[in-house]
Parts: structure tokens; sequence; C-alpha cells
């Protein structure tokens, strides 16, 4: 098992839900600035700010990294000089990364070099070895447990295996942290549920069922509509579509970019696919395994639009997104 499973939220269905409930990331959401304020004593305060509307659109998104430069000019987060480790293995290493309002940030790179670690530090899931994690520029180091716990419900996350608790209904699943966190009675959580299916492609049917009667990729959907059930300004996809056969992955690439087009979100996506690069991508950043780098250098070997990526001629890049063998891997 790499770094990046061994740090996978545990949410197997072999330990009750509410066991889990300090770990999850708080399902981001509707109507939490009453509640959270009076149990916090902490003054309501505004969302991730968010970026204009984009237009639906479907296909390549090559033709618009100019707006969406634009549309990201402010950050929503940011890594300055972040280290990672795990007891002697480290694995990452001064890493400075922007995510900029507003655009769809996708990571890329081999197993075991950090993505899913840095989608856990930008969300405040893991605490880092070294350097500072900011939201809207101030360090999320600054905040009391009460801030980060506030600021962490506008956040959304589809985690790599869907995480679903298996001991419940669908339903339960997507209304796990509306109950959790809004002051929203049943009637209320049960039409929000039903519309986060619908907008996941999903019958109302489906809410009846239990995890283990879905398919991978109305696993991976349902996941995504717990994570969308409290309206997040930042959603994070970490390997939205492993698993998954190649029509169902594109229906997942497709529901990434109407979520982006619809919600007005900022995504943060880790994949090894590079289909749902070329689909979903603003901007793009590529991670480099730490055994197979020198000393002076850096972990981050690109960084640019989805249309640079395809053309980069620095061989770690091209071998990667042609996928074929780096023969520095036996070296390291």
């Amino acid at each position: 098992m790499d770094h990046e499973q061994s740090t996978q939220l545990e949410t197997s269905s072999n330990h009750d839900p509410a066991d889990h409930a300090a770990s999850l990331p708080s399902l981001p959401g509707l109507q939490v600035t009453e509640r959270l304020s009076a149990n916090s004593q902490l003054p309501p305060t505004p969302s991730f700010a968010q970026a204009s509307h984009r237009p639906m659109t479907t296909g390549s998104r090559a033709s618009r990294p100019a707006a969406a430069t634009a549309r990201g000019s402010t950050l929503a987060m940011e890594l300055r000089n972040v280290s990672q480790s795990f007891g002697t293995q480290q694995v990452l290493r001064n890493i400075s990364l922007e995510v900029r309002r507003g655009e769809t940030l996708v990571l890329i790179g081999e197993s075991g070099c950090g993505k899913s670690v840095t989608t856990k530090l930008l969300a405040g899931l893991l605490n880092p070895t070294q350097g500072d994690v900011l939201w809207e520029g101030r360090p999320v180091s600054d905040r009391s447990p009460a801030e980060r716990r506030r600021d962490r419900l506008r956040l959304g996350y589809l985690f790599q295996g869907a995480a679903l608790f298996d001991s419940m209904n669908v339903f339960e699943n997507i209304a796990f942290g509306l109950r959790e966190n809004t002051m929203l009675n049943e009637s209320q959580i049960r039409d929000i549920v039903h519309e986060r299916l619908r907008e996941v492609g999903l019958p109302e049917s489906t809410a009846r069922k239990q995890p283990s009667d879905l398919s991978g990729g109305m696993k991976k959907r349902v996941g995504l509509a717990r994570a969308l059930a409290m309206s997040p300004d930042i959603v994070f996809y970490d390997e939205p579509t492993t698993g998954l056969d190649p029509v169902m992955s594109e229906v997942i690439n497709e529901l990434i970019e109407q979520t982006q087009a619809r919600r007005q979100v900022t995504s943060v996506v880790v994949t090894h696919d590079m289909k749902t690069v070329g689909r979903v991508a603003d901007r793009v950043v590529m991670f480099y395994p730490l055994a197979r780098l020198g000393a002076g250098e850096s972990q981050l070997v690109f960084e640019g639009t989805q249309e640079e990526v395809f053309e980069c001629e620095d061989p770690r890049v091209a071998r990667f997104v042609r996928g074929e063998l780096d023969p520095r891997r036996n070296a390291g």
C-alpha cells in the first residue's frame, strides 16, 4: 500500500458511521451558519467567494485557458513550502501550489507521489510536517478548531472508493452531513437528497438501495451527490474514474464539468486518466516521485494548461502522458 492509500480516511462499513464522524470531511452546506455560530460562538462568515458563472460546455477545454486564468485570478487555497512525511518516509518536499478561485485544477503523476496527500492537506484533513496551508490567504493553523470546522463545511470531497457507509442506504449516506450540520427538517433533507440524485443522473428510487447493490459507477455518483449535498464552494475529486469502464468514466467526466458549470465551484481533481485531463482541466500540475529526484530537483515537474501538458517536451511528462515506462523507475 502506498502512502496515498495509507492516509485515506477510514470509512469502512466494518465500523459504525458515528465512529467516523470526526474524521470525515464535514460535508459542506446549506443553512449551516446559524447552528455553527451558535455552537462555536463564532460570527457567521461569508463562504469562499465564488467565481463568475461559466457557460455549460462539453468536450475539451483546450480552447478556454485564458478564460480560466482570468476567472482564477484570486487564490482560494495555497500550499507554501509544504513538506509531508509519514514516519521516516517523506512523500512531499517543499511543495508550493496555488488553487485559483473558479478553476478546475488537475493533479497528475504516478501512484504514490503525493497527489492524494496534497488534496488532504489542502482540505485540512492532514496537518503538514512543515510549511503552511492557506485558505483565502489565511493559514489554516491560525484558525481555532471551531473556525476550521466551520470553514471546512465549505468543502466537498469525493474519495477514491466513494467511501460510502455500507451500513446506511443511499438516502442516509447523502443525508448524513445535512443531519449532522444543519437545522433542516426531514422533509427539506429529503428534497435535497432527491435533487442531488437527479443532479448526478440517478433516479430517486436509488435512495432505497444499499451500497452493496450499486455498481462502481453508481457508487461514484452517490459519493458525488453526498459531496454536493450542502453546496460546497470547493470540490475535491480523488481518482474519480479509477476502476470504471470507458463509458462510465466519460459519464463521471461529464458530471465534473457540469458541476463546475452549474455550481460555479473551484475543483481539484487527482487522476491518472489523461482523458479526464483533456476533458475537464483548466490547469494541470504534475508530481514526480521523490525517490527518482535529486536533492535540488523540484517535485512539481510541470504546471500549465491541459493543451500544454499534451505538447510538453520534458521526457518525464511526455512519457506519463503517453503511458510509457520511465527508465528511471528501476534505477530509483
